[in-house]
């Protein structure tokens, strides 16, 4: 009985330093965000990273899943006749939560992973520390410009999923189901409303702030080498991973009573 308290309370603690150490960089990195010199090479360097060169493998699995998402619906829709209104629950289904959130997961484990492999490995190499030394900031010089990109690629590559995943469910019904063309885009568009696509890419912005965050926080705190990298790494995905479905379901229920 007291083994077990006594690593019941070893976890409370060891996840209060996380959360107080995780607002800690999260107010310093919002902060320096705000005070000059503004480094705009680096948040491009960033924001190719983040963004452009994650197009790839968003579209892949984007793709899929609409087409999955179309055969699944398609499966139930038939037997009552109403095949027409896949194209609805689609569109609404990936705008508002399958979009952003597997987006989100997919950028957390691409990008969050490289972010904390890149800054542990400086970490345990000692080059932060001659960072400080040469008078410069780590927070500003290394996790602001990593924080707006996230910040800002990850609703444009929402954006971008949500269309590959509506056209692949586009394909299915078009090609397999036989609905027309001009009949499946106008139940798209007639049933997604401004505040569907507000909801899902507001959650984005949020969801690249928790990816940007807990990937470097992880690797500031890198201790033991190699052997620790690779553990920081791994902290950072499944942290990133659990925080943004918790951040998901938040803001679910918060956009549930907002906009009824």
């Amino acid at each position: 009985m007291r083994q077990t308290l006594f690593t019941l309370g070893r976890k409370i603690i060891s996840f209060l330093y996380f959360a107080g150490g995780l607002a800690n960089l999260a107010g310093q990195t919002i902060y320096y965000s705000f005070v000059p010199p503004f480094k705009k090479d680096r948040f491009l360097e960033q924001a190719k990273k983040a963004g452009y060169d994650s197009f790839p493998i968003v579209s892949l699995i984007s793709l899929f899943i609409g087409f999955i998402f179309a055969l699944q619906t398609a499966y139930f829709m038939q037997r009552i006749g109403s095949e027409i209104y896949i194209a609805s629950m689609v569109a609404l289904s990936l705008v508002r939560e399958l979009g952003p959130v597997i987006t989100a997961l997919i950028v957390a484990g691409r990008v969050g992973a490289s972010i904390t492999a890149e800054l542990g490995s400086m970490q345990v190499t000692e080059q932060i520390d001659a960072l400080e030394s040469l008078a410069c900031n780590p927070i500003k010089y290394l996790v602001v410009p990593r924080f707006l990109a996230l910040s800002i690629m990850l609703p444009l590559l929402t954006i971008y999923a949500d269309m590959i995943g509506i056209f692949g469910s586009y394909l299915i019904c078009v090609l397999k189901i036989g609905i027309s063309s001009s009949m499946y885009m106008r139940v798209t568009f007639d049933s997604l409303l401004y505040k569907d696509v507000f909801t899902g890419l507001l959650k984005t912005i949020f969801f690249g702030m928790i990816i940007a965050f807990v990937s470097c926080y992880e690797a500031f705190n890198v201790q033991g080498g190699a052997e620790g990298v690779g553990r920081a790494t791994t902290r950072s995905v499944v942290s990133s991973f659990v925080l943004i479905i918790i951040a998901d379901c938040f803001f679910t229920a918060l956009f549930y009573f907002i906009f009824p």
